[in-house]
């Protein structure tokens, strides 16, 4: 019996995962750990946590042994059913039998489901720029195209840009209100017009909601599925991870047309045979608290915005479009640089971390989003002065 050699130098990942960007948080976050003493402005976190309501549930939870088996793979009737009651209640978006509700695992692997439900090998999805970077990597990990379109000086959708953008090979168009990176939100206008171009072109419109709640001032959130004659194609996208502090719990949900349900069944069921049951109840205990938990520290994070357009307000090098959602500044500073190394000399030489600008599609320009719900307002004063003196520096 002859022995096989592999030389492993042979061995290697598809070309198509060579195209997809390293993820950049676990980068940054590596440098962090290497340099004590830095202030995080990166990762799009909140510092609260759950609801109370949701250890009782995940206690209560243990008291069931039926619990701890597998169950439906779009997730349990309960949760279902307090989404249902939510999104009538607070997105205006009534039950159909024409559109299904699937449980998932955080809207990311929402987004990367519906890229494999609905795109073919070589197929275009239409991202805004600055994008969202882990939708820019689930198109080109489903082996489909990103096209990029651009917005304008305040992050705004420009239709007659999508509209153009449009191929016979394009399968949906993408949007994110309230806006990450740019914290953006987008008018009621301008996303039932997209959502009109793509009922009128037979596209997707995939619109990720999971800053719905984090608006201020006069900034309202609109839901597409909410508009008359959507169903059959608009996907929609929640998370309960910013919400309601559950980012490690990992639970979301999609709702999206039902002729979709077959495939995506197959799609959930191997992936995670069924979305994670604990999480599940705790999600349940979370949405009965509703609105009313998250408001006072939405209203904190308000005041945290408007420290921070004061604090900025008072220097004339970094320049910014006002965000009215989210918790995300998306900051440009003059002057051209090699994006990774001046993140890495922030961190070591400033000790503050921001994501670059070229994660989220942002290459011409020296930008970086800043990140603010996980931080205390001193925290957060300390950490931007430090990114003004390291910004300002690196241009001198």
């Amino acid at each position: 019996m002859t022995e096989n050699n592999i030389d492993g130098a042979n061995l290697s990942t598809t070309a198509r995962m060579a195209a997809v960007q390293a993820p950049i948080i676990p980068f940054v976050g590596e440098l962090i750990r290497d340099n004590p003493d830095t202030i995080n402005l990166g990762q799009g976190i909140v510092d609260y946590a759950p609801p109370d309501a949701v250890k009782t549930a995940v206690n209560a939870f243990f008291d069931e042994p039926l619990n701890h088996r597998y169950k439906l793979v779009d997730g349990i009737p309960a949760l279902k059913a307090v989404i249902e009651q939510k999104l009538q209640n607070e997105n205006s978006i009534a039950p159909s039998r024409q559109r299904e509700c699937f449980i998932t695992a955080g809207s990311n692997m929402g987004f990367l489901q519906a890229m494999l439900a609905i795109t073919d090998p070589g197929d275009e999805v239409i991202i805004l720029s600055p994008y969202y970077f882990n939708h820019e990597m689930a198109i080109r990990i489903a082996n489909a195209t990103p096209v990029i379109v651009a917005t304008d000086e305040h992050h705004q959708p420009l239709y007659d840009a999508i509209a153009a953008a449009i191929t016979d090979r394009t399968r949906a168009v993408v949007t994110i209100s309230p806006n990450n990176p740019t914290g953006a939100v987008y008018s009621r206008e301008m996303l039932t017009a997209i959502n009109a171009l793509c009922r009128d072109k037979m596209l997707y419109h995939i619109n990720d909601e999971a800053y719905e709640y984090f608006v201020y001032g006069d900034a309202k959130h609109f839901s597409p599925a909410s508009i008359t004659n959507s169903i059959d194609h608009t996907i929609s996208l929640f998370s309960l991870s910013k919400t309601y502090g559950m980012a490690s719990w990992r639970v979301g949900y999609m709702l999206f047309p039902a002729h979709l349900t077959a495939a995506l069944k197959k799609i959930q069921d191997t992936n995670l045979i069924c979305p994670p049951v604990i999480s599940q109840h705790a999600a349940v205990a979370a949405l009965k608290c509703g609105r009313d938990f998250c408001a006072p520290h939405i209203a904190r994070l308000a005041n945290i915005r408007g420290a921070i357009i004061e604090q900025l307000a008072r220097q004339d090098k970094l320049h910014y479009a006002t965000p009215h959602g989210a918790f995300y500044f998306f900051i440009q500073s003059e002057g051209q640089h090699e994006m990774i190394a001046l993140t890495k000399l922030l961190i070591e030489q400033h000790r503050v971390a921001a994501i670059p600008g070229n994660t989220f599609g942002v290459d011409n320009h020296c930008y970086f989003r800043i990140a603010y719900g996980a931080l205390t307002q001193a925290d957060i004063t300390s950490g931007i002065e430090r990114l003004i003196t390291g910004l300002i520096q690196s241009t001198a």
